[in-house]
Order: structure tokens, then C-alpha cells, then sequence
């Protein structure tokens, strides 16, 4: 029985129709920055300049350099929240062993700084290593050991810094997170050196491949040969390094360490995460998403700014677009468990 032209034209119209809903569902974050954009340009004229959009790729690395270590770890089934409390511990040691070793004259002011960022990074991957290995040993969810360590670890940088900023640090600095290279903000290409190495391992590597299998189904995983808690614990401490290299960007733009650093950031970061298309049960996620997921959320933070928006509002456009992030999230996983 043939179809007649009026049920091969519905027929189309359905199938147009249903290939824009796919299109619209598949790059709506990318659709809404336009719209952002477009309407920013009419409403703010300095907002396209190119002094403007490099500001919001410097400050989009101060939590941008976190956001891909923490899509390691989402997509590997886990949470960090205690990246807010390592971004503050990182400036204090970096501070305090500049002022230690140059100050009993060991070394130079300019060398003992060099040190303190080394000492730093290492503190941090200890961090990391002690989250992995309470979480894989004692299976406990992450979510609960890093929100304790939140406390413990800002805590620790209260009590060596004795609730004080600490600024011995050399003038070179300052360079860092201030700095720039053919005009670009040193912590712009900073961000996207960091956006390169996570992009080239969870997409081009043997690792990337385990993490995402980790995430979907652990113990599947675990059959298949993948030894799950070395996964878990590399991904854990990638991010506590990637928030070290933060709180190293955001000490020397302020040139000073501090142990009230970092403070909300891990909400700031999880919400680029997820509305980057990564999803909190797991397995699915990608390192371009999160990147989409900060220029979005730099962008939004900038429009704010230049519109002169109440700080307090600001606070509430962020909580809802958290609140969003995570129902698609769920809406994510029922349609993933229903398959």
C-alpha cells in the first residue's frame, strides 16, 4: 500500500522536526552562550572589546585549571570537594617556605620561592593520594571524605599561617598570574595548556579509556582487567595538582597566600563540570564540554558584572544554574537506567 503525498509530507515534517529537537537538546548550552553573547554586544559596547575577553579567560583559569582535573574524577564516578581548602594551602606554602629558607638565609628570596611551589605541588599529590586511598580502602563516598578534608585542610592553613595573609614573595611572582605573553594573560594559556593535557589523556590514551569504564561500571571494569583503584586514586590526585596550580595562579595575582582562599570554588568548578555535559553517577563526560561549561559561566559572571547586577542576585543565578546542572544530571541517569 503506497503512502499518499499528504502522509509523506507529515512524515517529513516529523522527521524535521524531530532532527532540529535533537539538534536543539544537543548543543543548548552552546545556543543560550550565543544568545548571551549577541545580547551582551547590544547591551554592554565593552563587552567584545578584546581587553574584555581576555579578562574572562584569565579569571576563567583561576577555577577553569580545577574544572578538567575534577571532570577526571566525575567522570570516574567520584567527587572532590575539598579543592576550595588546597587552592588556600598552596599560596600559604608557597609564603611560608619562601620566607623559611630565604629569611635563615639559606637561599635567596627568589630560589626559596621556586622551592615553596615545588613543596607545594608535592603537598598537594599527598592530599590527593590520602583522599584516593580512604576512599578505595575503607569505601566510603567521596563526597563525605573530601567534605571532611574541606575542613581539616583549611584548618591546617589557618593554623601555620596563624590566621594571617603571609607575602614574602619575590617580585618574579607576581609574573604568573599577572603576567603576559604576546598579550595574552599568562593564566590564559595556562588554562588551555591544562584544557591540552586532559583533552589529549581522557580522549587519546589507554587511561582516559579506564576512567570512563571505572565510572560506568566499576566492577565491570574490575572483570575486564582494569584495576580500578589505581584509577580512582590517579584521578584524585590530578585534581588536588590542577588546584594546586590554581592557588598558585591566584596567590601571585594578589601576591600573598591565604587560608580564606578558595572558598566556594568547588561549587563554581562542579557547576562548569556538569553543565559541560559531564554527569555526577559517572561514565559520561567530556574534557570540551567542561571548557564550553566555563566559557559559559565566564561569560554569564562578566555579563553580571558590567550590567551592574546585585552582587546577592549574582549568588542566586549561580545557586539555580548549580540546581539546573544537577536535575539534568538526574534527568541523565533515569533515561540511562531506563535503557
Amino acid at each position: 500500500m503506497k503512502s499518499t503525498p499528504i502522509e509523506v509530507n507529515h512524515t517529513k515534517k516529523q522527521g524535521q522536526a524531530a532532527l532540529w529537537s535533537k539538534i536543539v537538546n544537543k548543543y543548548v548550552l552552546e545556543i543560550i552562550l550565543l544568545v548571551i553573547i549577541l545580547s551582551m554586544t547590544f547591551a554592554s559596547p565593552g563587552f567584545l572589546t578584546t581587553d574584555n575577553l581576555l579578562n574572562i579567560l584569565r579569571n576563567m583559569a583561576l577555577q577553569g585549571c580545577i574544572a578538567f582535573g575534577m571532570t577526571m574524577v566525575i567522570i570516574a564516578g567520584e567527587i572532590d570537594l575539598s579543592i576550595g581548602s588546597t587552592v588556600a594551602l598552596t599560596g600559604v606554602i608557597v609564603g611560608l617556605v619562601s620566607g623559611w629558607l630565604s629569611g635563615a638565609g639559606w637561599m635567596g628570596i627568589d630560589q626559596a620561592a621556586l622551592v615553596g611551589i615545588v613543596v607545594a605541588f608535592f603537598a598537594a599529590g599527598l592530599l590527593g593520594l590520602f583522599n584516593g586511598w580512604i576512599l578505595t580502602k575503607y569505601k566510603l563516598p567521596s563526597f563525605i571524605i573530601t567534605l571532611a578534608m574541606l575542613n581539616v585542610i583549611y584548618g591546617l592553613a589557618a593554623v601555620v599561617s596563624k590566621g594571617f595573609p603571609v607575602t614574602t614573595l619575590p617580585s618574579w611572582y607576581s609574573v604568573i598570574g599577572s603576567g603576559k605573553i604576546w598579550s595574552i594573560p599568562i593564566p590564559a594559556i595556562i588554562l588551555l595548556l591544562v584544557f591540552a593535557v586532559v583533552f589529549v589523556i581522557m580522549n587519546h590514551t589507554k587511561f582516559g579509556r579506564e576512567v570512563y569504564a571505572v565510572g560506568g561500571n566499576p566492577e565491570s571494569a574490575r572483570l575486564s582487567g582494569i584495576h580500578v583503584t589505581r584509577v580512582k586514586i590517579i584521578c584524585m590526585v590530578a585534581v588536588q595538582l590542577c588546584a594546586a596550580l590554581s592557588g598558585i595562579l591566584v596567590s601571585s595575582q594578589v601576591m600573598s597566600g591565604s587560608f580564606n582562599f578558595g572558598k566556594g570554588w568547588e561549587m563554581l568548578v562542579i557547576a562548569a563540570v556538569i553543565i559541560g555535559g559531564t554527569s555526577l553517577m559517572g561514565g559520561i563526560g567530556k574534557v570540551w564540554g567542561t571548557f564550553i561549561g566555563l566559557i559559559f559561566l565566564g561569560v554569564l559572571i562578566n555579563a553580571m558584572v558590567l550590567l551592574n547586577i546585585n552582587e546577592y542576585v549574582q549568588y542566586i543565578v549561580r545557586g539555580l544554574l548549580i540546581l539546573i546542572a544537577v536535575l539534568i544530571t538526574a534527568i541523565q541517569f533515569q533515561k540511562k537506567r531506563a535503557r
